[in-house]
């Protein structure tokens, strides 16, 4: 009998929070990590203000922490190309150390990760020594009663159109989860920006799926603080559904808006806070141009305001014309906003992206004269998967059910319907993706380079 211990799995990464002025904390060399408060991991005093109002707790700074705690490890390492599960060991000082050292919240707050990002991860708790660098001057709440959900708001057009759709206007408490600050505008406060940033020097990792955990961890504090217990998800079906439906080839589908996702946060919420709460998917069923066109019908007004809002990926120079950030036309996000406001029958301004004309035979040829060089490479590859992707998946439109039923099922757990109701919405759903897909695809023209990239082409040739 072989009576030698097994020796136990190492860790991609061993990663140690601590607060600040304690980095001569030791770690290994070579796995280990220090991230410090105030330095790694930084609180943005002006967003800081927006969440100190009466019945703030110490639970809900911790919570904070340990969103961040775990971002910065998702960022700091990279995937490898053979295997996409990292393990992670993650320290972590809380001020509510005996909430956080409970099994059912370790349990939960562990299932749901796994689930969102497909790692495993592992947590230690310790006390949390100086002062909370939150609740300092907490303040009445500046509105009364009269809202009724919370609702992650980016600059993107789901929440935009959702939000406006999902009550009168006044009735959300609107969660920003942009990466800058901006004006606020109605029905933005009392939250404006989540109120950390984490600095990873040399970001490893691009998937960051943990951003799925961040957004719901700080809706769910919004809610616990307003005593709401509705959470409206924004997402249409091809955005919440489609990276489940479709997943990209060796690579772990992506949950951050699926419902077996949120019934898992739903669960470690109800154990960290003590408070019920509902992540709501109102437009679950709908497409993208769906719910633009219910936006038109409830608002009855301009559209102006939705071309204030942003799809594109894209952050970086390749998305630049003239020193100014535009929308790169190309990507999965653009090709899915631009089916979707042709869907609605809106017209967006010539100078929103920068691939604008998408009509011709060969993609060099929408190239900006002086920028042909260097998006060329980078835009054909966003482009290709993008236009393939949506090609794809409105090909499922025409799978058999025996096809679809797995995705029915889990659906129909996530979301307490029958699974015969819930194959029929995911079909529906799919049908009207088909149907705007090609639509749009026809108003491109038969010479688009498009059609060649959704038979597996790149670069404006076929292969």
């Amino acid at each position: 009998m072989n009576t030698h211990a097994t020796s136990p799995k190492p860790y991609d990464l061993t990663l140690r929070v601590v607060e600040e002025g304690q980095r001569h904390i030791r770690v290994h060399p070579h796995s280990g990590a220090i991230a410090e408060i105030g330095k790694e991991i930084a609180f943005v005093p002006d967003s800081l203000d927006t969440y100190d109002y009466n019945g703030w707790k110490p639970i809900h700074h911790d919570l904070l922490v340990v969103s961040a705690a775990i971002e910065y490890a998702d960022r700091r390492t990279a995937r490898r190309i053979s295997r996409w599960a990292r393990d992670f060991n993650i320290t972590v000082p809380v001020v509510e150390v005996a909430t956080w050292q409970r099994l059912e919240v370790q349990a939960s707050l562990r299932a749901a990760l796994r689930h969102l990002t497909g790692d495993d991860w592992q947590f230690t708790f310790v006390p949390w020594q100086g002062r909370s660098v939150l609740g300092a001057r907490q303040r009445s709440l500046p509105f009364g009663t009269e809202r009724s959900f919370v609702i992650a708001y980016s600059d993107g057009l789901d929440s935009r159109c959702v939000s406006k759709v999902s009550g009168n206007g006044s009735d959300a408490v609107c969660v920003r989860v942009t990466k800058h600050r901006h004006a606020l505008k109605a029905g933005d406060e009392p939250f404006d920006q989540i109120p950390f940033r984490v600095d990873v020097p040399s970001s490893r990792e691009s998937s960051v799926r943990s951003r799925g955990f961040k957004f719901a961890a700080v809706t769910a504090i919004a809610a616990h603080l307003t005593g709401l217990n509705r959470i409206v998800v924004p997402e249409s079906g091809q955005g919440a559904l489609g990276p489940v439906l479709l997943p990209l080839h060796n690579v772990y589908a992506d949950y951050r808006n699926h419902p077996t996702y949120f019934r898992k946060m739903e669960r470690f919420v109800k154990a960290v806070l003590g408070h019920d709460v509902r992540y709501d998917q109102p437009r679950l069923w709908n497409t993208k141009g769906e719910t633009i066109s219910a936006f038109r019908r409830a608002t009855n007004k301009a559209v102006d305001e939705l071309f204030e809002t942003r799809s594109c990926w894209q952050q970086r120079w390749n998305a630049k014309m003239d020193g100014k950030l535009l929308q790169c036309g190309l990507c999965a996000a653009c090709l899915l906003r631009r089916m979707s406001m042709h869907a609605a029958e809106i017209e967006e301004p010539a100078h929103t992206y920068v691939i604008a004309d998408l009509t011709g035979p060969a993609f060099r040829n929408a190239l900006p004269g002086r920028s042909k060089v260097r998006l060329s490479r980078t835009m054909a590859e966003y482009g290709s998967v993008g236009a393939r992707h949506l090609q794809q998946l409105a090909d499922m439109a025409d799978l058999p059910d025996a096809d679809l039923k797995v995705h029915a099922f889990e659906i129909a757990r996530a979301t307490v319907e029958p699974q015969e109701e819930v194959l029929k919405k995911i079909r529906n759903m799919l049908l009207t993706h088909a149907k705007e897909w090609r639509a749009f695809m026809a108003a491109q023209g038969e010479q688009s380079f498009l059609r060649s990239w959704t038979k597996g082409g790149r670069r404006g040739r076929s292969e």
